[in-house]
């Protein structure tokens, strides 16, 4: 599988170093792996702040408050549904916007490291993009959460 991740910076608060963006880099790399994504992929992950969040949190879900992580699929997969990526070209499986002014304050309060919550996000929010949905029943919840879990352990964060 090859991925390419492409990175935007619209937020102030946080500077993004190297080693975060690879981190990144590996913990989509295997959310993908783990759900058997071939091919080439494509990415986008934006950082954002609580505002710039909390304004397409309101835009796009009607709910006008900071969240985390927010994903934006450019297909309706179903959840397990393996993509189909075109012949020698990269699938854009969509965005990650990550309020990392969010992540900060849920690290310090869960008492990991920014890194470490920034990595589960994305996990998180990969899995979105591939069509797992926690929010439509208790089992759908349970399911993403062991896949997250079984992700994170691949990668030393359990």
């Amino acid at each position: 599988m090859e991925l390419n991740v492409l990175f935007e910076d619209k937020q102030d608060k946080i500077v993004v170093r190297t080693a975060m963006r690879s981190a990144i880099r590996k913990a989509v790399f295997n959310t993908l792996i783990y759900e058997g994504v071939e091919g080439k992929i494509e990415v986008s992950v934006t950082f954002t702040d609580n505002d710039g969040i909390r304004e397409l949190n309101r835009d796009y879900r009607n709910k006008d408050t900071a969240t985390d992580v927010l994903s934006f699929p450019m297909f309706d997969f179903s959840a397990g549904e393996t993509p189909i990526t075109p012949e020698g070209e990269a699938l854009p499986l969509g965005d990650i916007i990550l309020s990392l002014e969010r992540a900060r304050t849920q690290a310090a309060e869960i008492g990991h490291s920014t890194m470490r919550e920034v990595i589960f996000l994305c996990i998180h929010s990969t899995l979105h993009l591939l069509g797992y949905d926690h929010e439509l029943s208790p089992e759908d919840d349970e399911d993403m959460q062991r896949r997250q879990n079984e992700i994170m352990r691949v990668l030393g964060l359990s």
